[in-house]
């Protein structure tokens, strides 16, 4: 007879969508917490494409996420989570809801510099998915540090979505960050009941 597995050696999948605008740092997030090596669909910016595209004027950003970015990690031993990094590129947006479609939550990042590429992102998971989310101010080298609640008021972003800091270059700053994700929607789903995950 064969032996039956115990609730504990069960281990459950899930996919996470890490989102936001233009160059707020989702590839290196997936990057530095990816089990695996993580996959890029990055392609050349150049100078051909500026009036479709945006070019950063520092130059610091050479590449684009072109359809998406994948990875994997295990959160907890009983927990594995499939990471989905969208296109920030508005000619590429279509791909959102595919991308979306059977995920856990998402996390959309910001970065304060240009916290205009944010409106999007937020606006879709707001008003055109009902994925759980939340928002990540995503901490990058040399730019000033605002209070939480100023953010929150310049996204006009609702109260009862989390609203936190991360470093998405940093492993533990962005596990953190998922783990948030995953006890957001597991608190929602108790609230609204199991299917809330599954929608």
């Amino acid at each position: 007879m064969g032996s039956s597995a115990s609730p504990s050696d069960v281990t459950i999948s899930a996919k996470i969508v890490v989102a936001g605008g233009f160059g707020v740092g989702k590839t290196t997030l997936v990057g530095s917490v990816s089990e695996v090596p993580p996959l890029n669909t990055e392609a050349w910016m150049t100078e051909a494409g500026a009036d479709i595209d945006e070019i950063p004027p520092n130059g610091s950003k050479t590449t684009t996420t072109v359809a998406m970015d994948f990875g994997r990690i295990t959160l907890h031993d009983d927990l594995l989570l499939y990471l989905f990094g969208t296109p920030g590129q508005a000619r590429f947006w279509f791909l959102w809801d595919d991308l979306s479609r059977g995920a856990l939550g998402a996390i959309v990042l910001v970065d304060t510099s240009r916290i205009d590429q944010s409106f999007a992102a937020i606006n879709y998971f707001e008003n055109d998915s009902r994925l759980p989310f939340i928002v990540a101010v995503n901490q990058f080298e040399g730019q000033p540090e605002y209070d939480l609640d100023e953010v929150r008021a310049a996204l006009a972003l609702s109260p009862d979505v989390p609203l936190i800091t991360c470093d998405a270059r940093n492993r533990a700053s962005a596990v953190a960050t998922l783990q948030h994700l995953v006890s957001h929607t597991l608190s929602l789903a108790v609230l609204s009941g199991p299917e809330l995950a599954f929608t």
